[in-house]
């Protein structure tokens, strides 16, 4: 995660946190204490507005609706992934407070971490919606029916009867088995139109099973050691992608990081290095190459037609 990404997390954070008071607070002395302008604060309201807070405005001083807001606690918003937990960490710990503050913030988040909560993350209210109802199915463990599923791989628009059982680290995708294909497998989030839970409970748990997800998000079983070389752009947006990925990589030197792991497969990898190229050197394994130069052929003949 870069600097400028961790700043303007931890200010919407810091934000957040100051409207959540009945007196509320002016545009502009929450400009001065952030050190932005007044139209930086209204784009981060607009965003709280857009995930269900009711932002008050009385005689200029801004607050949080709590009667009114989709959510009437902030930890209703907030459940966190490994993913959202390391770069939510490192927030806390940039925060200008006092460290009894801190303690207060880290305690509020490693306690919610643990909560069966719904995953909320800060996206389009129709994804929250749709995480929702598969997190209620999956309480009631029920089967579900997914309306006009975009599935990438087959290309095709379908609806999908699944038993979904648990989601990825990031809420980006769920996990379940689906009897058609007779195999667990990750749907994303983004590409589901609509859920509808079935009165049908689970038939096959016993063959409810995760596999195992690399830093890219991807599964498998089979490991494949990886190593790559990356400029200090490259690794920026590695991280802020992928926030794991920093747990496998160390500093070189100020433009040389080195990312070494395991992976399930070579599409998530391949596909980040595909957009960087000059920035990233595969250092290993061969496979990886061929795989690059293989994908960057068919893009090539794709221009030239």
């Amino acid at each position: 995660m870069s600097e400028a990404s961790q700043r303007k997390f931890r200010q919407m954070l810091e934000l957040l946190l100051m409207l959540n008071n009945k007196y509320g607070r002016k545009k502009q002395a929450l400009a001065e204490h952030f050190r932005c302008s007044v139209r930086t604060i209204d784009r981060y309201i607009n965003t709280f507005k857009e995930v269900g807070f009711v932002i008050e405005n009385k005689d200029g001083y801004l607050h949080i609706d709590k009667k009114l807001s989709d959510y009437k606690d902030l930890s209703e918003l907030l459940h966190f992934s490994e993913d959202e937990s390391l770069i939510l960490t490192k927030a806390i710990e940039a925060i200008n407070a006092d460290s009894e503050l801190k303690a207060q913030l880290k305690k509020k988040l490693y306690s919610l971490y643990n909560f069966d909560r719904v995953a909320t993350p800060v996206v389009k209210k129709h994804h929250q919606r749709i995480v929702k109802l598969l997190m209620q199915a999956i309480s009631e463990k029920k089967q579900v029916e997914l309306i006009q599923y975009r599935s990438a791989n087959s290309q095709n628009i379908t609806n999908r009867i699944i038993e979904p059982f648990d989601f990825t680290q990031n809420y980006t995708s769920v996990w379940a088995y689906e009897a058609s294909s007779d195999a667990c497998k990750t749907f994303k989030i983004n590409r589901i139109s609509n859920v509808h839970i079935l009165s049908d409970q689970y038939f096959f748990a016993e063959k409810h099973q995760k596999s195992n997800l690399d830093a890219f998000r991807m599964t498998g079983e089979e490991k494949i050691p990886v190593k790559l070389n990356l400029s200090l752009k490259a690794y920026n947006l590695l991280i802020e992608e992928y926030p794991r990925a920093e747990l496998f990589t160390h500093k070189q030197h100020d433009n040389l990081f080195v990312f070494e792991t395991n992976v399930f497969s070579l599409f998530g990898i391949g596909r980040f290095i595909l957009g960087l190229p000059n920035d990233i050197e595969i250092v290993y394994p061969q496979e990886l190459k061929n795989y690059v130069i293989e994908e960057m052929q068919k893009a090539l003949k794709k221009v030239e037609k």
